[in-house]
């Protein structure tokens, strides 16, 4: 992942796209800073949850900008955005993740709300980075109520 992200810098360079420029250096920085955290090569696991978290970010500073009154600001993070979910895996639409969240519940048995946090390890760990938590959430709490 990091040789491809490389790849897209020298591309995005010669372009002289300086956003994508300047995203995709942040990213292979955060991608090194995962490999030094771990002490080794990243899998394709980590490497996913490093553009997660990265996107997460990104959400949570649109959600900031946006209640702050800048949207010039939400706006640049909202292109910032763009550029990282093209390297992140794609996630489930709602109908998928209603179908997946309900196999979970059968599996584990599960139909009270006080074991909400089973079913959300399990389908976060299952399909850790295809899921979005917040999505999840809303569902899992629909399924047990």
């Amino acid at each position: 992942m990091l040789e491809k992200l490389q790849e897209q810098l020298k591309n995005a360079m010669r372009e002289k796209n300086e956003l994508r420029t300047s995203v995709l250096r942040m990213l292979i920085s955060d991608f090194k800073y995962a490999k030094i955290e771990k002490m080794g090569e990243l899998t394709e696991a980590d490497a996913t949850a490093v553009i997660q978290r990265a996107i997460k970010k990104r959400k949570e500073s649109i959600d900031l900008y946006e209640k702050g009154g800048r949207p010039e600001l939400a706006a640049k993070e909202r292109d910032e955005l763009k550029i990282l979910q093209e390297f992140a895996p794609a996630e489930m639409d709602e109908n998928t993740v209603r179908a997946k969240i309900d196999e979970v519940i059968r599996e584990l048995g599960i139909t009270e709300k006080k074991d909400m946090g089973r079913v959300m390890k399990e389908v976060l760990a299952r399909y850790k980075g295809q899921i979005d938590g917040k999505l999840a959430q809303k569902i899992v709490s629909e399924k047990l109520n």
